[in-house]
């Protein structure tokens, strides 16, 4: 089994480029759906963000509201940090179960691509065949994330800020996706990685014809 890491900054395009990878036949996961999943209603990982930030970070039924927990903790290192130390633990554990119910119920030739975008942070090249960042230029950067999370200029270029520099995740990628918004590209990157070559008769897709 082939496992793929993608990595990247924020709003370069990861959930893009990973589901051009499950549209080409890879098994995907994703760190993010894994922080929602072990933070939800009664969850371990939910009471311990609650005894740590407090109630005002709920929502009335209960949830946790990410909105507001993350415009404390992208404009606090400290409070994110802290955040981090409490639930990537559940999420790591999360994501390994994933992988290894791969390993044991799926063909050996699968391949397995995790999106992962505190990857390098964490230190966990190591569970990875290959990384693959995904990166964009950083005016891209900031466009998308005043248009996806209706920040303005100061915050998205803070949220830009919180992460490793992009500069220093491509500079340790086996495989650098530009995704300034070419879809075709990007999916040619893809394949390529895969070591598929030209469209797949059997599965075609909007990207194939792009």
């Amino acid at each position: 089994m082939r496992v793929i890491g993608i990595t990247g900054g924020p709003a370069t395009g990861k959930s893009t480029v990973t589901g051009l990878f499950r549209h080409y036949g890879a098994v995907t996961f994703s760190a993010d759906e894994a922080s929602r999943a072990v933070t939800g209603p009664g969850s371990p990982a939910l009471r311990c963000i609650a005894a740590e930030f407090g109630g005002e970070y709920f929502r009335p039924d209960g949830s946790l509201d990410r909105h507001r927990l993350g415009a404390l903790v992208f404009g606090d290192a400290g409070a994110r940090r802290r955040l981090e130390a409490l639930t990537h633990p559940y999420i790591l554990r999360l994501l390994r179960s994933q992988i290894e119910a791969v390993r044991e119920d799926y063909p050996h030739d699968t391949t397995v691509a995790v999106e992962m975008p505190l990857l390098f942070e964490a230190g966990l090249e190591g569970w990875f065949d290959s990384v693959v960042v995904v990166a964009a230029s950083e005016e891209t950067q900031v466009r998308r994330l005043q248009e996806r999370d209706g920040l303005d200029e100061t915050d998205a270029r803070r949220r830009l800020a919180a992460q490793m520099p992009l500069q220093a995740k491509t500079a340790r990628a086996n495989h650098v996706i530009w995704n300034d918004g070419r879809p075709a590209e990007a999916a040619s990157q893809v394949r390529q990685i895969l070591g598929k070559s030209g469209p797949d008769p059997r599965n075609p897709g909007p990207y194939d014809a792009l």
